[in-house]
């Protein structure tokens, strides 16, 4: 069908139009940060953060004495000191005064946007770090750094605390790499070395989770990256399981884990390093804040609005052998 010659159509410009813009901002960047809502919230004091680690002796089966028998006093074992350091991390925005004050779609404020959108990142932030941290090539997470003058301090992350040493016992790990070294029975001294990735395998969990509860932790939570939930979701006594017929669904994800010491809960989590598959008791992790979220207004030197969203915060591997890791699996 041919249009009349002289037509005038939107494809000639039409002086005058209005634009169509929808009023809504679409962001499907994921915001969710489970470690950091699922273990403890505390305080600190100082940036170099401190906590005691104490263990029973072993359980004595040939306890017995005899009738009158003079008591005999052995030294009590000390408990173990160990630390952590705050780390800050901070978001920045400047906003011009026309900015701010121009119509926009989506917004009627610039600042409170950029700032409610910065809130979200440095929860994203925060949850990498105290899970990850900073890894460099072929090295598990980033060591601890106390900070100088000129070095911003960086406090040990989760992966960080799986460590091997001078323990009697072998912490909850499996792994093909290094272990990081520790100090103190549990403080770690020096990063690791990832190691060659291979599969995720059931017995593989079946150990870490065994050698968790044989030292007294509750890992009531596995946490993965996307790859290696859907592997979990594979293992053996899931893959012909089924809802009612009536329901037409087939159910392949596995959510709760049971094994022979509890159910554990299966928990996806965007930001740490799907390489990684974590085993932990929640109550023995705590974030703790030596200053919360705070914004700030900062000097004005222009025709313009500057804010900080700052907070200084670390760590707390109250007991890190409640809980365990099964590392270096393959992630594609």
């Amino acid at each position: 069908m041919a249009v009349v010659t002289g037509t005038y159509d939107t494809h000639t410009p039409v002086i005058g139009m209005r634009e169509d813009l929808s009023d809504i901002i679409y962001n499907i960047s994921p915001t969710e940060t489970p470690f950091m809502m699922m273990i403890g919230r505390g305080t600190a004091t100082a940036t170099t953060h401190e906590w005691q680690i104490d263990e029973l002796a072993t359980a004595d089966f040939i306890n017995a004495q005899v009738e009158g028998d003079e008591a005999a006093f052995a030294v009590p074992a000390t408990t173990t000191r160990v630390s952590n350091f705050t780390q800050i991390s901070r978001k920045t925005v400047v906003i011009s005064g026309t900015t701010e004050q121009v119509d926009k779609a989506g917004r009627k404020s610039e600042l409170a946007y950029q700032l409610a959108k910065m809130a979200k990142e440095l929860k994203r932030d925060m949850e990498t770090i105290l899970i990850a941290g900073r890894a460099t090539a072929n090295a598990v997470p980033q060591m601890k750094i106390i900070g100088a003058a000129t070095v911003a301090a960086l406090l040990g992350p989760a992966e960080l605390w799986f460590t091997t040493g001078d323990t009697t016992a072998v912490q909850p790990q499996n792994r093909t790499g290094t272990a990081p070294t520790e100090t103190n029975f549990y403080e770690p001294t020096a990063v690791g070395v990832d190691g060659t990735q291979r599969a995720f395998q059931e017995a593989d969990l079946k150990q870490v989770i065994r050698d968790a509860w044989t030292w007294g932790g509750d890992p009531s939570v596995i946490m993965v990256g996307a790859f290696n939930k859907q592997a979990l979701s594979a293992f053996s006594g899931n893959t012909t399981r089924f809802d009612r017929s009536e329901d037409m669904r087939l159910v392949t994800a596995v959510d709760v884990y049971v094994s022979d010491f509890g159910e554990h809960r299966v928990v996806p989590n965007r930001f740490q390093r799907d390489r990684s598959a974590l085993v932990l008791t929640p109550r023995m992790w705590s974030v703790d804040y030596l200053r919360g979220f705070r914004q700030f207004a900062l000097a004005k030197t222009g025709d313009a609005e500057k804010r900080e969203l700052l907070a200084e915060y670390t760590l707390r591997a109250s007991n890190p052998h409640a809980s365990g890791i099964v590392a270096d699996l393959t992630t594609s």
